[in-house]
């Protein structure tokens, strides 16, 4: 690799430690008051599940910033919504190898503890498509890190992934 690939890569890993690390977190789940509450009505969701597999572990806004799905080793991970993807590599410890997708504007999301990468930096994925393999890349087990960022800030994914928020 170049030494200037090099320093920048570094440099880029560095900066988006330091985001991550600094974003703050927002629990979006709806909040239900009393028995006579009906439920909200269902709507279709921004995202998708980016894995199959059942949640192991939820989003709790301090040590889990995003929820993490079990899997076996090579299973598909898909993109969860139309985007371009800004990020792939390996630079961030804590989240081995990884893929970030920038939607638009204001939703960004994580892919983290990759065995393989599919897509590059970039590039344009639509939702649905195969952009990495699960494993488990600094992590104790296979699973997928997923974290959904809504103005820098970290938030539930659930809700999103269920159709109760859409925006």
């Amino acid at each position: 690799m170049h030494l200037q690939t090099f320093v920048f890569r570094s440099a880029a890993a560095a900066l988006m430690a330091a985001s991550l690390a600094a974003c703050t977190t927002v629990d979006l789940t709806p909040q239900r008051t009393g028995p006579g509450v009906a439920p909200p009505a269902q709507r279709q969701a921004l995202f998708i599940r980016p894995a199959g597999g059942s949640v192991i572990s939820r989003f709790d806004g301090v040590s889990n910033k995003g929820i993490d799905i079990a899997g076996n080793l090579g299973d598909a991970v898909v993109a969860s919504a139309d985007g371009r993807v800004v990020y792939v590599g390996g630079e961030l410890p804590a989240y081995g190898n990884m893929v970030i997708v920038k939607h638009n504007e204001t939703y960004l999301t994580a892919y983290a503890h990759l065995s393989a990468i599919l897509v590059k930096e970039n590039a344009v994925v639509r939702q649905g498509e195969k952009i990495a393999e699960m494993g488990k890349s600094n992590a104790d087990r296979v699973k997928l890190r997923f974290e959904i960022r809504k103005n820098g800030n970290a938030v539930n994914p659930e809700p999103y992934l269920n159709g109760l928020l859409q925006q």
